[in-house]
């Protein structure tokens, strides 16, 4: 009953997005790692443009870091862009897309979830996905108050997601419960009065919507203070790339002073002052100065100096691009 509902809804309201005209699983995989963290409407946008400048996997993998970043630029979780071109090059290497689950979960950066749709949707594998939508979706309807950040959590409803899908539809399946999630059982103002489902759905019965699914509170959140500095010398200005282990590993900075400005800094010009900046673990509270100088001072090495025309070869965090707004 709730697969052949789900479908029939599918049939009728799914969302016609571009990587669904296609079973090439680079342009599938490509939409997956984007859309991880990322609005349809601003993913799509995206994914146009990669496609269009690397049309195929070769392509991407024959590009550099620094242009893959430079075109992820704005996204955030750059992580994803640094797997992406990995994974691209790990393709090439093994002579073309893998067409296994586990083929594809060796891919950098690609988890069960990523695994699963892909396969399923390029090549018919009968995997079920479950994402933040599913999750959703199944709490709700069968009434399930297991966390759903808890292993014993994501096991049971994988189960019970593999459990519903039909072998011989495993794609529209998927996409079908990722659009329901997305469009009907929101999590905020489900649109429950015109829900297909709602004759069986136990979260309705119960007057529990609000209440799945259940998630435990483990997260952290740490604010961290910034100090940039803009050198402004000759026309040109010092950046750095990110080091590894870190926030923004291989994206570009102006002179990072930590939280306070160094002796050689003192006459600099406060342009932004305490500008926030909301990333999943941590809340970033910058200052940005402009400090023109005629001779450079002493940086550290990992610092290089580039004309400032040149700026936007270089990829940059959202943060920093906000405060180069001010300049």
């Amino acid at each position: 009953m709730f697969t052949t509902t789900l479908l029939d809804w599918f049939a009728l309201n799914g969302r016609d997005l571009p990587w669904r005209h296609t079973q090439d699983p680079y342009a599938i995989w490509l939409s997956e790692v984007i859309l991880q963290q990322t609005r349809i409407q601003q993913g799509t946008d995206y994914w146009l443009r990669f496609m269009q400048r690397w049309p195929r996997v070769e392509d991407l993998a024959a590009a550099t870091e620094d242009e893959v970043l430079r075109e992820w630029q704005g996204l955030g979780y750059y992580s994803r862009a640094r797997n992406l071109h990995t994974a691209a090059r790990q393709i090439l290497a093994r002579g073309g897309f893998p067409t296994t689950l586990e083929g594809i979960k060796q891919l950098k950066g690609v988890g069960d979830y990523t695994a699963a749709a892909i396969g399923s949707i390029a090549f018919g594998l009968p995997a079920a996905v479950v994402d933040g939508n599913v999750y959703r979706l199944l709490a709700r309807h069968y009434g399930i108050d297991t966390p759903i950040n808890t292993t014993h959590g994501k096991a049971e409803f994988t189960e019970l997601a593999q459990s519903l899908l039909p072998a011989d539809q495993p794609a529209a399946f998927n996409q079908a419960m990722m659009d329901f999630g997305a469009i009907q059982c929101t999590p905020t103002s489900p649109k429950c009065v015109v829900c297909p489902l709602q004759e069986s759905c136990e979260a309705l019965r119960t007057g529990r919507i609000g209440e799945l699914p259940v998630k435990e509170r483990k997260l952290k959140i740490q604010t961290v203070r910034l100090t940039y500095i803009y050198i402004r010398c000759n026309s040109k200005t010092a950046i750095r790339r990110r080091p590894a282990g870190g926030i923004w590993q291989g994206l570009w900075e102006p002179f990072n002073a930590a939280d306070s400005l160094p002796s050689w800094g003192q006459g600099a010009t406060l342009l932004r002052h305490g500008v926030k900046h909301v990333l999943t673990h941590r809340i970033l509270l910058a200052d940005f100065y402009l400090l023109e100088v005629q001779d450079p001072p002493t940086l550290p090495d990992d610092y290089i100096w580039v004309d400032e025309g040149d700026l936007d070869r270089y990829a940059f965090p959202r943060l920093i691009q906000i405060l180069f707004e001010a300049l």
